[in-house]
């Protein structure tokens, strides 16, 4: 068998129904927190609110004034580039905000066939935001991301997935 007809054996190959069912066969799943996963996140937050009091004089509050928080830890480079669990715990602490804005999101295990992440996901749709790793993914690269555009930026995009509010209203999600 010639270069040619080997490649084009392997590429028969992979569009073949068998490769295809095996791609798909990690369909996305969207599942409830265990108790474990739920511990984690409380230790995340526990560990966010460790260094705010330590480093800021303030504490975690659950509410739109930790946005400010985890700007100034960023800004003042409170956490090393490298702390990857940190940085994951700084987004814990953006998606709780996150939850306080919009009811319609709760903590999930979403799973495919990258792997198991914790995930905020649209009651009754597989729509879903991973905050856990909005701040760290951009922090372990030198950056450092702007907490308040990454929410707004965020918010806007899942509530386009919501359903309409009554009487025509509008979702503004504001830092503030």
């Amino acid at each position: 068998m010639n270069k040619l007809s080997l490649s084009m054996v392997l590429v028969l190959a992979c569009l073949s129904p068998w490769a295809t069912a095996q791609i798909e066969s990690k369909a996305p799943s969207i599942s409830e927190l265990s108790g474990t996963d739920g511990s984690f996140l409380q230790q995340q937050r526990e560990r966010v609110d460790r260094l705010t009091r330590e480093q800021l004089g303030t504490p975690i509050r659950g509410n739109k004034t930790d946005l400010n928080a985890l700007q100034r830890i960023i800004d003042r480079d409170l956490v090393a580039q490298d702390d990857k669990l940190m940085q994951q715990a700084l987004g814990v602490i953006l998606a709780d905000v996150m939850l306080t804005d919009e009811p319609a999101l709760a903590w999930k295990i979403y799973e495919d066939r990258r792997g198991r992440s914790r995930a905020l996901c649209v009651t009754g749709i597989q729509e879903c935001l991973f905050p856990v790793t909005m701040l760290s993914r951009r922090m372990a690269v030198g950056l450092k991301p702007d907490v308040k555009k990454i929410y707004v930026e965020a918010m806007t995009l899942m509530g386009e997935q919501l359903p309409e509010l009554p009487y025509g209203a509008k979702r503004e999600y504001t830092p503030y």
